[in-house]
This record gives C-alpha cells, sequence and structure tokens, in this order.
C-alpha cells in the first residue's frame, strides 16, 4: 500500500473546537475510533490534554510548528487549545484519551511522540470498554488511576519535524517532503528560491534548529517509518525514501532511533 507523503495541508481546513468529553466530570475520558484508508481531520483543538494511541496504522499530526509521525504502538501527546490535525494513509484504529487540562505529567509542552507501554497499551484498550460515566469508587475508575501514573512515566521518541516559517525555506521543505528522494543539493535549492546556500544554511539552523542535512533525514526517516508500518519491505522503503542502498537506510535508522527496523516494530 503506497503511503502519502508528510506534506503538511493544515491550511486547508478550518480551525473548529471538538469539546468531546469536556462535560463529562471525569479526569480521563477515553474514545475509540475506526477510520478508513486515507482519513484526515479537519484543523481542530480540544479543551482537554489527548493522548493519541493507535493499535494499528500511521498517525500523522501536524500543527503550525511541525509534524509528528505516530506508528503502531506509539502515541502522540497533544497539550490543550494546540491546533491540529490528524491523519493516517492506512486504515486506522485510534484510541483517544482526552485528560483534564490541569494535569501535568511532566510532558513537553508542545506536541510529542510518546512511547507506549505494554502495561498502558493494555490499560488503554480496557478503559475504551468502560463507560464515559464511570463509578468513582469502582474498577474502571482505579484503572484510570493507573493509566494517569503510566503516562507519569512515559519517554518522548525523536519523531517531530520541525515546520520552518521563511517562506524560502517552505518552498523548498515542501518539494521535499513531497519527493524524499530528491538529491539536490542546498546550493541547487538556493539557485531555485534566489538565495545563497549560506543564508539557507543559516536560515535552516536558526527556523528549525536543524541543518538542512539534519531536517532532510528527519523527512526521510519519518516518510519511511509510514511506509514500514503500511507493509513496504526495508529494501523499498530504503529506495523511494533516497537511500542508494539498504545497508544505509538501516544505518540511518539505527543512529536516529537506536534500533534496526525490524527491531523496532518488533519491540
Amino acid at each position: 500500500m503506497k503511503s502519502q507523503s508528510i506534506a503538511n495541508r493544515t491550511n486547508n481546513f478550518t480551525t473548529r473546537h471538538d469539546a468531546f468529553g469536556e462535560d463529562i466530570d471525569r479526569d480521563v475520558v477515553v474514545r475509540a475510533t475506526e477510520y478508513p484508508l486515507g482519513f484526515s481531520s479537519k484543523r481542530h483543538w480540544h479543551g482537554r490534554v489527548q493522548l493519541v494511541y493507535s493499535s494499528s496504522g500511521v498517525v500523522r499530526v501536524t500543527t503550525e510548528r511541525g509534524t509528528w509521525v505516530v506508528p503502531p504502538q506509539r502515541g502522540v501527546w497533544i497539550p490543550p487549545r494546540v491546533e491540529h490535525e490528524i491523519e493516517s494513509s492506512s486504515p486506522l484504529s485510534m484510541r483517544s484519551l482526552y485528560i483534564r487540562s490541569d494535569y501535568n505529567p511532566g510532558l513537553p509542552t508542545d506536541c510529542s511522540v510518546v512511547n507506549v507501554t505494554t502495561l498502558l497499551r493494555e490499560l488503554i484498550l480496557r478503559a475504551a470498554q468502560a463507560p464515559q460515566l464511570y463509578d468513582l469508587t469502582g474498577p474502571d475508575a482505579r484503572i484510570m488511576g493507573l493509566i494517569l501514573d503510566e503516562i507519569r512515566l512515559m519517554s518522548t521518541v525523536p519523531l517531530k519535524l520541525p515546520e520552518p516559517t521563511d517562506v524560502n525555506l517552505k518552498e523548498i521543505t515542501g518539494a521535499i517532503k513531497s519527493n524524499p528522494a530528491d538529491h539536490r543539493t542546498l546550493e541547487a535549492w538556493g539557485r531555485m528560491v534566489g538565495a545563497s546556500s549560506r543564508t539557507l544554511a543559516r536560515l535552516f539552523l536558526s527556523d528549525t534548529g536543524m541543518t538542512f542535512r539534519q531536517w532532510q533525514q528527519q523527512v526521510r526517516l519519518l516518510e519511511g517509518l509510514a511506509r514500514l508500518a503500511d507493509g513496504h519491505t526495508v529494501s523499498e522503503t530504503a529506495l523511494s525514501v533516497g537511500y542508494e542502498t539498504t545497508s544505509a537506510f538501516i544505518a540511518m535508522f539505527r543512529r536516529s532511533l537506536g534500533v534496526t527496523p525490524g527491531q523496532y516494530f518488533a519491540a
């Protein structure tokens, strides 16, 4: 199955307020949703903290500040009132936890991809079966309390792609996101937008916190993750995102995430 590009399309949508769970007097409210191939939400925000967990399918969460790619068995932490869009290039089985807005487990104040432990995964799946107005003295309330305890132990994963604000960089990064295998140098991109490579290099670092090569590698990592999760082989994925050999792609993957693609998805 062919994976979508990770290009940011949030500007095509009108922001709306999704108030799910805000009128329910519970610390945690869970929503289970099944989405079809090619799902794309409208740009929206929540008054509560949201933890998005995908039991199957790759989730892309996009805000004005960047894109986060969430493979299966990981989650994305979305603070309250952060405008975002959710997309998936494959059928998606999603469980969303909506947590009171004053809950602060020490996670970043921006969106973050997080590791979901085996225990937390099972708790989320069990919580999705509970009524929204669960008994505060019963087992469902104790499960919700355990979920909050486990969230405090979550670790973040470096799966963010920063979005630049500079007009010239936006033109370049948009083209790269549409075709991660594009091998043009910064000098060639500079000729396209009418800027020197030195100026662009400085802008990349100041605007995204990454060098041009680091940003380009992150695009390839995230698109590679999505393609692998969609069922592509490592060899197919490596070629599609711009690596001449499978070993070079695996080496980049290991440097970024500490394990090989096979180990990452097995875990």
